[in-house]
């Protein structure tokens, strides 16, 4: 008896104390919650004047003593209701504040916000900037997303560490939780700074590291991610398509040697200069990330691309039972194909091309709609091409042409003129799916 009574003592305390933190100076609501207390005394000092009447009583119980008049009665109800509505709206106001942004208002801050947590659900595959640059759309209209991400890079920081300290990639996953960060100013700039070569540390990133260290606390690399993804504070989630160590490789038709060679890695791909004729992953039957299956499922919306056709977009469709649970999945199936071409994987593939090569490695995957780009008039720089149409993409496929290209960087997707286009398009085929 004297335990549980003790255990109640310290949960009065505790409780005690978070109520009396409300009254710390400086955080600019206790004024506020003083002017509602007043306005309440005011409205019950009304609420007892009527009792009074009914009771045919002229003097109120109160600790003072005064004629029970209707020119008072209005007095006290207008006053009480002015100040605790007034009282009640600053001091929300006042809890608000660190999340109005410059320019908008309260009650457009509040059905933003409301609206995005209604918003669709929306499954992204890939990997890469094109994913990230997607993502960064999307989040202004929905945060219901979850992003499918590759673990097969093997190249640059990622790789380091893969090999060194035996983790998955962390490079593609740092991009998108980035890119979903509800703030991408300082934090994410910090989360997304490379140090130099002189710093001893490889030339790292610091969500990389980050990523490696919190998967050696947690001993979990999906529980590295999501405490990650606390820290930018994401709506969404990001998800590894499987957590086991795949590896890319690819058959490609060499063309300095004129032969059909095997090239093993990533990395490596892209730098062999050859056409690739066929593309797998070793060990070939990895077991799916069972939430990202879940996370297919339950979409209203499955988007594939944009990103590296080989090496981003491919890898994940290749994991045993993704294919399988879009194909099961009743959401529709956009594919988002590239600006443009990228070297050492799609040299002069146009649309109809990346597509082709998506279903000659899984047959039985159907899109509902291609969303291509169609404005070329930005000049690209030596090298870079631009992802053309063709009238045979249009016989046989449902596709959607829009002016999809950023300005200061034409060969990337606009995040947020693509975003628009997926969400008009999603809306058009469904209806809005945030209704209230």
């Amino acid at each position: 008896m004297g335990k549980v009574s003790g255990d109640l003592q310290q949960k009065f305390h505790i409780t005690l104390r978070k109520i009396l933190r409300w009254l710390k100076p400086g955080i600019n609501v206790k004024r506020w919650l003083l002017l509602m207390l007043v306005g309440l005394f005011c409205l019950v000092s009304f609420l007892t004047l009527q009792i009074n009447i009914r009771n045919e009583q002229s003097v109120t119980s109160l600790p003072f003593a005064f004629s029970n008049t209707p020119l008072l009665r209005v007095v006290l109800i207008v006053v009480g209701l002015l100040l605790t509505s007034y009282g009640f709206y600053r001091f929300y106001r006042s809890l608000m504040r660190p999340f109005i942004k410059p320019g908008t208002t309260l009650l457009d801050t509040l059905s933003s916000y409301q609206k995005k947590e209604k918003g669709p659900r929306i499954v992204t595959v890939g990997g890469g900037n094109g994913l990230a640059t997607l993502l960064r759309g999307l989040k202004q209209h929905s945060h219901n997303l979850t992003a499918v991400v590759t673990v097969a890079d093997d190249g640059g920081s990622s790789g380091q560490l893969r090999q060194s300290l035996g983790i998955l990639p962390p490079g593609d996953i740092r991009n998108c939780l980035t890119a979903l960060s509800s703030d991408e100013e300082l934090l994410t700039q910090v989360f997304q700074y490379r140090f130099g070569e002189k710093a001893g540390v490889n030339g790292h990133s610091l969500g990389n590291l980050l990523i490696s260290a919190l998967t050696d606390i947690t001993g979990s690399f999906e529980e590295a991610v999501a405490e990650s993804g606390r820290v930018l504070a994401i709506k969404g989630r990001v998800l590894p398509s499987t957590l086991h160590d795949v590896n890319l490789v690819a058959e490609v038709e060499s063309r300095e040697k004129q032969e059909i060679i095997n090239v093993a890695g990533e990395s490596q791909i892209p730098q062999t200069g050859g056409k690739i004729r066929r593309l797998w992953i070793e060990p070939s039957n990895p077991l799916p990330y069972p939430p990202a299956v879940q996370a297919i499922l339950a979409a209203n919306l499955i988007i594939i691309g944009p990103g590296s056709l080989y090496t981003s977009i491919l890898p994940n469709l290749l994991v045993p039972g993704v294919v399988e649970a879009i194909n099961s999945s009743k959401a529709l199936k956009f594919f988002i194909c590239n600006v443009a071409n990228e070297h050492g994987e799609t040299d002069g593939y146009r649309c109809i091309d990346h597509i082709r090569v998506i279903e000659e490695h899984l047959s039985d995957i159907h899109f509902d709609v291609i969303v291509c780009n169609n404005n070329f008039e930005p000049r690209l720089p030596k090298g870079v091409e631009w992802v053309l149409p063709d009238a045979q993409l249009e016989e046989q496929y449902s596709i959607y042409y829009a002016s999809l290209v950023d300005k200061e960087f034409p060969w990337r997707h606009d995040y947020q003129k693509l975003a628009e286009v997926v969400v008009d398009l999603l809306e058009e085929r469904t209806g809005p799916l945030n209704k209230s």
